[in-house]
């Protein structure tokens, strides 16, 4: 049995998420009261009834305070009695939760009684703080599509099974910030820049010509090697405490060359160790599915 317990910002995608699971034939409840979550979990999950196989359930701002602090102990305690219970967190950063609500004009569910949305915003993050700070996965959806994020909900929570490790290597770009959602971030961007090479600044980290141009440099393969041994010794650390996930971006300027390269590396070298790998480009698309 397998329950998860999506939550986050309003506007983040959660919807898009528990449609996503839905797609994939997870029995799936939003919004509920998370005072009532107990009664749920015990008529659904604790049946054991096939139907309910795999679960997930959306709780949402729309909570009192002390309820909303209630769900990382009820997460703990699902989790010491042998339910595969895992807690989902989506946000996206104030100027993407703006726009988004800009654009669908529709009301947050905090707007009220004269509150304006920023404050409204704010409210909820505070609000659902224990819930994001319980959650075993964590995704910022502000430069992420609704295809990328269904894309990621498949392969990352659909797609673990038992207890394996899903490990996420993801490129970003210094100047569009730090994902949010990152367990390791390592800078790369000391390493020399294809970007002033002729002929390979419209080009990217996957493409044959800029990688040949990056293995010229020794300074290249050390870093690369670094990684690879920094991660060897801490990811058995991470499979031994049973966590779920476990997410290393790799940042460079624009992120389109040296960090989607090592991306597409470090893929490729702990695939062949861990089941559940899996490589995302921020700037420059998707990579090929592992």
């Amino acid at each position: 049995m397998r329950l998860v317990i999506v939550s986050g910002l309003s506007g983040s995608g959660k919807s898009v998420a528990l449609h996503m699971l839905e797609d994939l034939d997870y029995y799936c409840v939003d919004n509920i009261p998370a005072g009532l979550l107990p009664m749920f979990i015990s008529h659904t999950v604790r049946s054991h009834e096939s139907i309910y196989g795999s679960t997930a359930v959306g709780v949402d701002a729309r909570n009192r305070p002390a309820e909303i602090a209630s769900v990382p102990k009820l997460v703990d305690e699902l989790k010491r009695s042998g339910v595969g219970c895992e807690v989902l967190f989506l946000r996206a950063n104030e100027e993407v939760l703006l726009k988004r609500y800009s654009e669908t004009r529709r009301r947050h569910p905090l707007s009220r009684d004269g509150t304006g949305l920023i404050d409204a915003i704010r409210q909820e993050q505070t609000l659902l703080g224990p819930i994001a700070d319980a959650a075993d996965l964590v995704l910022d959806t502000s430069r992420t599509s609704v295809h990328e994020l269904r894309e990621l909900i498949r392969q990352r929570v659909a797609g673990r099974t038992g207890d394996r490790l899903s490990i996420l290597f993801e490129s970003f770009a210094f100047r569009h910030g730090v994902p949010d959602d990152a367990d390791f971030v390592f800078d790369v961007r000391n390493l020399p820049n294809p970007h002033w090479e002729p002929g390979l600044s419209h080009l990217t980290g996957r493409d044959a010509a800029v990688a040949e141009y990056l293995e010229r440099h020794p300074i290249v393969a050390r870093m690369f090697a670094d990684i690879i041994g920094f991660l060897e010794h801490w990811i058995p650390d991470f499979v031994r405490t049973n966590r779920s996930y476990l997410t290393i971006a790799i940042g460079c300027t624009g992120g389109q060359h040296r960090s989607v390269y090592l991306v597409e590396r470090l893929t490729e070298h702990f695939a062949k160790r861990y089941p559940l790998v899996h490589a995302r480009h921020q700037v420059v698309g998707d990579a090929s599915r592992r």
